[in-house]
Formats: C-alpha cells, sequence, structure tokens
C-alpha cells in the first residue's frame, strides 16, 4: 500500500457519474474535502486490513475490488463479500473495536481515506452524511443475508449463479462493467470454492456444467452471464431492491 500523491479532488469524484451510486450535494462535496485525509493505492493481494488489528481511518473505495475474509487458526479462509466503488471500509475503527476481517485487494486498487477522529464531527455537522452511513451498514447486512442463504438453501449451481449474478449487478451499478454482461474480475476456482463453502472439485464441475447450460461463463479473469435476467431468476436474485446507494 502507498500513498498517493495527487489526490482526486471530491468535486471530480469519479463515482459522482455512476449509475448505482447517488451524487453528493454541493454542499457535502464541500465538507468531504475537508474530511478526506487523502488516498492511498492497492496491487493485486495487498491488505488493507488485517483481522484482530485496529486501524485509524476509514476509507471509502474509489476504484477496483477488494475482498472481505475471516481465516481459521488452521488456515481455512471463508470470502465473507466482495468491496466495489462507494462502499465503506473499516467502520469498525470508528468505534475502537479490533478488525473482525482482513480486507485485501482483488484487483489494484485505489481508496479514498478519512480520519477516525473526525467520525463523530461528520455525523454531528452532517446528519444526512451519518444517516448514509447507517443505511452502507445496513446494505451490508442485507448483502450478508444473501450469501448465507445461499450457503444454507442453495445448491452448487444456484450458489455459483447467485455470486455470478450478484458480481456482475454490482460492477455494471459502479461503472466496472458496461451493458455486454462481463466483468473482467480475475477471482480463482479457489476462492470461489471459499466464497460458497464448496470443495475444488465440485467448484470446477459446477462451472463447466453452468457453461455448458449457458447461464455463466466464468473464466479466469473475466465473469460473463449471457442472459442476466434468466440467470437472476435461476438463482432468485432479485435485481429490483437496489436504489441508488449512497456513498461518502
Amino acid at each position: 500500500m502507498h500513498e498517493i500523491a495527487d489526490p482526486i479532488a471530491c468535486p471530480q469524484c469519479p463515482l459522482q457519474a455512476c449509475p448505482g451510486l447517488r451524487e453528493l450535494g454541493e454542499q457535502q462535496l464541500v465538507y468531504m474535502e475537508e474530511f478526506k485525509d487523502g488516498e492511498v493505492a492497492l496491487e493485486r493481494g495487498d491488505a488493507l486490513i488485517e483481522e484482530g488489528e485496529c486501524h485509524e481511518r476509514l476509507y471509502t473505495v474509489l476504484d477496483g475490488v477488494l475482498i472481505r475474509s475471516r481465516s481459521l487458526d488452521d488456515g481455512r479462509r471463508q470470502i465473507v463479500n466482495f468491496m466495489f466503488p462507494g462502499d465503506l471500509i473499516g467502520l469498525q475503527g470508528a468505534f475502537d473495536e479490533p478488525s473482525s476481517h482482513t480486507i485485501e485487494a482483488l484487483v489494484e486498487a485505489r481508496l479514498c481515506r478519512f480520519r477516525k477522529d473526525a467520525f463523530f464531527e461528520l455525523v454531528a455537522k452532517h446528519p444526512t452524511l451519518g444517516y448514509d452511513i447507517t443505511w452502507l451498514a445496513a446494505k451490508e447486512e442485507t448483502a450478508l443475508e444473501g450469501h448465507i442463504v445461499s450457503l444454507g438453501q442453495r445448491n452448487a449451481r444456484e450458489r455459483v449463479t447467485y455470486l455470478a449474478v450478484w458480481l456482475l449487478d454490482r460492477a455494471q451499478s459502479t461503472c466496472l462493467a458496461d451493458e455486454q454482461n462481463i466483468v473482467s474480475l480475475p477471482i480463482t476456482q479457489a476462492q470461489i470454492a471459499d466464497m460458497l463453502g464448496l470443495s475444488l472439485v465440485h467448484t470446477n464441475r459446477t462451472l463447466r456444467q453452468l457453461q455448458r447450460e449457458g447461464l455463466v461463463e466464468w473464466k479466469s479473469r473475466e465473469i460473463h452471464v449471457p442472459d442476466l435476467a434468466k440467470a437472476a431468476e435461476f438463482a432468485q436474485f432479485d435485481r429490483s431492491k437496489d436504489n441508488c446507494r449512497p456513498f461518502i
């Protein structure tokens, strides 16, 4: 991880143009420029936050995708979620709690950094932004519910399809994918298995079956869902629920 010498000014934030993100107002942008404490860049595989450690900053993903995961003492890992542009990282640190998870970069990433000690000032001076942060935390819980349902109730084909549709849906809403239903993400079969609770053999077999059926084409560096509506119906993924997400 390294500091970016020329951070983007908040009024020129590229997230303002993403179709799935709600624009900040003029006064909010002025305040966020004061609240912002710089930007950092990550290479693929770099850890932003380590499980069990305390940290002093909040982050907003400006570009790229990150992985949130938890590990057991014997090295087994559960990928909990993927973080996309506009997502807020490190909220636990705002309440003086050590992180319960690791955040690492799936691809090269750029993040806005904010001071933890200014968090309460943000909530006091801009309660609308405070509400947005609460909304983001609630939305994160909703996403986790969907993934838990996959682990507990969906079969392997449904799990993989649900994940592919969810990833593509998030990518399209955050300017990382277009309407061709293709998203470039180097997610390995081992990472899919770590997310979905499947063995590598079962993951490989499932991916090949879904490709034969024309539901999901999951390659080493990209995901293609030829018919997004059909795949969403198969996996029981409701794409109509997401409104524009706030961000800070």
